[in-house]
């Protein structure tokens, strides 16, 4: 992908001192993309630059906001190959996956360009005669957005839209592992004519990741926060929001529970879990991470899900379409395998696929998985997931329930109400009913609870997060006084 740079105040950087890093290819080690290494001082310019956009963008109208987002949602749509090609290269993302990430991203776009007109706010009843009480949403400030690797487009623009069509200026931290991913998407904003310093863009090397995050949450024009990522990371940074008393959004970890009872159509859940589990070789915040199956009806479900998983196509994205692509290092088969190692050791079945020796890894199922092996758990973050078989719905939320996480969650069953009461026992902050854990759009509140973090993006609740609620009043008759 060559050499990338940053972007500030409208005008493409280099870091302060001239430092770079590297991303690697996880396949074959070769150089992908080579990024600028910024400093804090590099940050805190972004921030100014974001600061001094602030007074005119939030004053600018919604008709405009709303035509500069849609031209970047056809900016980015404009650049579908090259975002494909860059996240195969980086992350080792199959084209179907990059291919979904540019068309739901450019539809939040489009989703954050209708909200720029509702951003509304309410009268108030009031007690004093006279007194038009109003609460009113105002644009924040400057919004720091840091997005991960594993769905580079879609998360990368998450956190740089709403926050715009809110009248907020940003920073936009991209990734270590997808740098020219997200200068892509930095570019389409670019080149739909956002105003100079309303969109910012650094990069900097893995070991400099905490100087910099806290020299742009540090400076007093930063207002928000919207961080997706990791549980361990999130609690930094959330450590670091409070340090300085701002505001965030964490999307965090999760270990998505799919429940099929004894009821479920068994084809419709076989797919829905599959595509859960396996979309993005299960790298997705929402990936199925536990297939909880009702015991009647187990073998007959395992061995259909065997089938599926066993013909999806495996493969270096670079050379084809594929289903299982690269997963995004070394250190994620390491992981995995020692998990098929712990739960095989501990008395789990090795129904498909197995351990890698790279990072093409197989679909894998281990079923009869039991609390005493560390994947019941623990995010595998891989192609390798687990079966619990259950006696009836009651283990089966208890099981579905049995973990720090409460992000996505699924249930399967032909009786709608039965199924939906199950669904309201699980502790997540997203749930279908017969349908997958992997499920996004761009109008709904998404976001998790537990370790799985707190606030909401998309929709309403995105306004919500990204804007002041301010209580404004006119006395619009005489006062009395008490003295």
């Amino acid at each position: 992908m060559g050499t990338i740079s940053m972007l500030i105040n409208g005008e493409a950087r280099r870091a302060s001192h001239g430092a770079t890093f590297e991303r690697r290819n996880p396949l074959d080690g070769t150089i992908a993309t080579t990024a600028p290494a910024a400093t804090a001082a590099d940050a805190v310019a972004a921030v100014e630059a974001a600061a001094a956009a602030f007074p005119a963008w939030s004053q600018t109208g919604p008709g405009e906001r709303r035509a500069l987002l849609l031209k970047a949602a056809h900016a980015l749509e404009a650049k579908a190959q090259a975002l494909s090609a860059a996240m195969a290269s980086e992350t080792g993302a199959a084209a179907p996956w990059a291919g979904f990430n540019v068309h739901l991203a450019a539809g939040m776009l489009q989703e954050a360009a209708g909200i720029t007109t509702q951003i509304g706010g309410e009268v108030i009843p009031s007690d004093i005669p006279g007194n038009l009480a109003m609460g009113v949403r105002r644009p924040a400030g400057v919004v720091l957005g840091i997005a991960p690797w594993n769905a580079p487009v879609i998360l990368g623009v998450r956190a740089i839209a709403t926050p715009l069509a809110c009248g907020n200026t940003v920073v936009f931290k991209g990734s270590e592992l997808s740098p020219a991913t997200h200068g892509l998407i930095v570019e389409a904003f670019r080149d739909a004519g956002f105003p100079p310093g309303v969109v910012n863009f650094v990069t900097n090397a893995p070991a400099d990741a905490a100087e910099v995050v806290e020299a742009i949450v540090a400076h007093p024009a930063l207002r928000r926060v919207n961080f997706t990522g990791s549980t361990r990371v999130g609690r930094l940074i959330a450590q670091t929001c409070a340090k300085y008393l701002k505001p965030a959004v964490l999307e965090l970890g999760g270990k998505a529970p799919l429940v099929v009872l004894d009821d479920a159509d068994l084809d419709a859940a076989v797919n829905g879990a599959a595509f859960g589990a396996f979309a993005n070789s299960g790298q997705i915040c929402m990936s199925t991470e536990r297939i909880v199956v009702d015991r009647r009806i187990a073998d007959a479900f395992v061995d259909r899900l065997a089938a599926k998983a066993t013909k999806l196509p495996l493969g270096d994205p670079r050379e084809g379409v594929v289903v299982l692509g690269s997963v995004v290092d070394a250190s994620t088969v390491e992981r995995c395998n020692a998990l098929i190692d712990d739960a095989l050791a501990k008395g789990a079945k090795l129904v498909c696929g197995g351990k890698a020796e790279n990072t093409l890894m197989p679909a894998t199922l281990l079923d009869h998985v039991t609390p005493q092996m560390r994947i019941y758990h623990e995010e595998s973050f891989g192609p390798v997931k687990p079966v619990v078989r259950v006696d009836g719905v009651d283990e089966a939320v208890r099981v579905a329930n049995d973990n720090p996480y409460g992000l996505s969650a699924a249930v399967f069953g032909r009786d709608i109400a039965r199924a939906w009461a199950v669904a309201n026992r699980i502790d997540s902050g997203i749930c279908h009913v017969n349908g997958p854990t992997v499920h996004d759009e761009a109008q709904m509140p998404f976001g998790g609870v537990k370790d799985s973090g707190y606030g909401r993006f998309g929709g309403r609740a995105g306004i919500e997060a990204f804007t002041e609620l301010r209580w404004i009043t006119v006395q619009t008759t005489e006062r009395h006084y008490p003295f």
